[in-house]
């Protein structure tokens, strides 16, 4: 039977085509034959045959072909440059989408072992004044580690990125496993550090870096070889860094890892690279880049763009670490898609391995690792509070209570189920949840999308309540979630929250803040100003609704107000406290009468 279900009679197929020219865009070209069938659904179809020669990848959110065989390179695609043509260069490849074929001198792995130029971005090393670089020890190696010490030195000789040294300096040299078995050679650069004058460009924070990403479809990740070697040591410093080993004395010219202040400098030469793409198709942290965009074609373009100026500053990526049009992909820990963000599957893997700490700085690279994808974790502070305790006892062996094991393992299991954050849409309301307890205090910024609208979480809160928080009534906990949540929030998401709907019994509210619009004065001090009263249902003591309303002042804060105690705003001001002509106060009774 045909494709479309209908019978195809004797079961015969004796009608062909001739020759005809098979166009998809935008490069691939072909000389094809069909049988001819009765398919009025369907006037072309390229079945499994042509499918499994061809291979294409399909980017199905925008019905485009991103990727194709080897064999469409070689018979198929019409580029400016012909696959086997780049195939005979040396230390090129052409496992790269078809849409590059002519940067394909961006994966050299040949330029990129030349050394680099000096540039206005050279790696500075200043020392505090009256000190000089302490000399270090030289470390015995093993057998292995002595051969690959020698293989390393005459690499690194023969490209110019080191050289014989008569400098008073020296650090020592030795290697580390990588995870793979194999050995990576490090310079212990402690003594240098120590005397060096740091050098404070800030590195991106990459959540705030990842809100960007709301409209974005496709994705492509690259990351630079050999990334720290591509920036020269500024002339006349190549001696600080000089170290030894059991075969001589060496400096480099390039920037090696283990400097206090190659990532600053790093992260400061690649931003003026990236200048004009930043925060608009770019993100990058040191050696990893991202690209992404909203469709396919203006994707092609950013990712060409991103190439053609790597290029041009004598920067060459990682073929092997490189994805290209994905509609999800792994960047820096997390995984991005269109829908939202996530933990790294590899991630939640290794922490759900993560054996109990038997020592504070064990227990210290937990919560140091748990930390850095609180965001995703709900009511974080609250739930490692019995962690954090035993870590502030300064004890080097541990001593676990019934709530501390219970903690490593809520956490532990909050990581393997912890939600996608999906991308919040700025067009849409915003529901807010509070949490307050005796530990700690939380939050959760949710919206409805989809179709049928569901509710997902946009981005989670929380916070240790300090020995003078821990004194605060479950209504000032509440708002002071709202105040912390909302200052954090509003550095991603800048917006007036107003109510979503116009709840009964509430009307007389309104009509006060008509008027004008009060602020909200907690421990008398007026932390943000209203401009509408908002919702007061809650269920089991969580807000229920706050909206973004675009263009409006950037900030706003939530009392928790109920109708039985909403005309008691303005008559019970706490002592000491005077909000002005025209401001109302949100006093402790209208905080917790019933249902606030």
């Amino acid at each position: 039977e045909a494709l479309d279900g209908r019978p195809l009679g004797s079961g015969r197929i004796n009608l062909t085509t001739d020759d005809l020219t098979l166009h998809i865009k935008p490069s691939h070209q072909e000389t094809i034959r069909f049988f001819v069938i009765a398919s009025p659904h369907s006037p072309v179809i390229l079945g499994y045959p042509w499918l499994n020669q061809h291979g294409p990848t399909i980017a199905w959110t925008d019905r485009t072909i991103t990727c194709w065989s080897p064999h469409c390179h070689a018979h198929c695609l019409h580029t400016q440059v012909k696959p086997a043509q780049a195939l005979n260069k040396p230390g090129l490849t052409s496992s790269i989408p078809s849409e590059y074929q002519d940067l394909l001198e961006e994966f050299s792995r040949t330029k990129a072992t030349h050394l680099p130029p000096h540039r206005p971005g050279d790696c500075a090393i200043d020392l505090i004044p009256g000190a000089t670089p302490p000399k270090g020890w030289i470390f015995p190696l093993s057998q292995a580690e002595s051969e690959a010490m020698h293989k390393y030195i005459q690499e690194e000789l023969a490209k110019g990125f080191i050289a014989p040294s008569t400098s008073p300096a020296s650090a020592g040299f030795f290697f580390v496993k990588k995870k793979d078995g194999g050995l990576r050679p490090c310079i212990d650069y402690r003594g240098l550090n120590e005397v060096t004058i740091k050098y404070r460009y800030p590195l991106p924070l990459v959540p705030s870096a990842l809100e960007q990403l709301r409209s974005a479809k496709l994705f492509t990740k690259l990351d630079l070889r050999s990334a720290y070697n591509l920036i020269r040591i500024r002339a006349g410093d190549e001696w600080k860094t000089a170290f030894s080993t059991t075969s001589g004395h060496y400096e480099y010219r390039v920037m090696p890892f283990g400097l206090a202040n190659s990532p600053s400098c790093f992260q400061a030469f690649i931003n003026e690279v990236f200048r004009d793409m930043l925060n608009r198709w770019v993100i990058v942290y040191i050696d990893d880049i991202l690209i992404y965009s909203s469709s396919y074609s203006e994707h092609v373009q950013h990712v060409r763009a991103v190439l053609q100026r790597l290029i041009s500053h004598q920067l060459y990526a990682k073929e092997e670490k490189c994805e290209f049009h994905r509609d999800k992909i792994s960047f820096l820990g997390y995984i991005i898609s269109s829908e939202g963000v996530a933990i790294d599957d590899k991630k939640v893997e290794a922490v759900l391995n993560w054996p109990r700490p038997s020592t504070l700085r064990e227990l210290q690279r937990f919560l140091g690792f748990a930390n850095f994808y609180r965001r995703f974790i709900r009511n974080f502070s609250t739930v490692a509070a019995p962690l954090t305790a035993m870590v502030k006892k300064g004890t080097s062996r541990l001593s676990w209570s019934q709530a501390a094991l219970q903690a490593f393992d809520d956490l532990r299991q909050r990581f393997s189920s912890a939600p996608i954050l999906h991308h919040p849409d700025p067009e849409k309301p915003f529901v807010v949840e509070v949490d307050a307890s005796s530990t700690g205090v939380g939050a959760v910024l949710s919206q409805r999308q989809g179709e049928p609208p569901k509710l997902f979480p946009c981005a989670y809160f929380s916070h240790k309540l300090t020995p003078a928080e821990c004194n605060y009534d479950v209504g000032n906990c509440e708002l002071l979630a709202i105040k912390l949540a909302l200052e954090e929030w509003t550095l991603n998401h800048r917006s007036l929250l107003k109510p979503a709907g116009d709840p009964e019994g509430v009307g007389n509210l309104e009509e006060a803040a008509s008027q004008g619009p009060p602020p909200v004065i907690v421990d008398g001090e007026e932390v943000y100003r209203v401009n509408t009263i908002l919702d007061s249902r809650r269920r089991r003591g969580q807000l229920q609704y706050l909206r973004r309303d675009l263009g409006s002042p950037p900030e706003t804060f939530w009392t928790p107000l109920s109708p039985r105690n909403s005309t008691q705003i303005g008559q019970h001001p706490e002592e000491g406290v005077d909000p002005g002509d025209g401001h109302l106060l949100a006093p402790g009774v209208a905080r917790r009468g019933g249902g606030s």
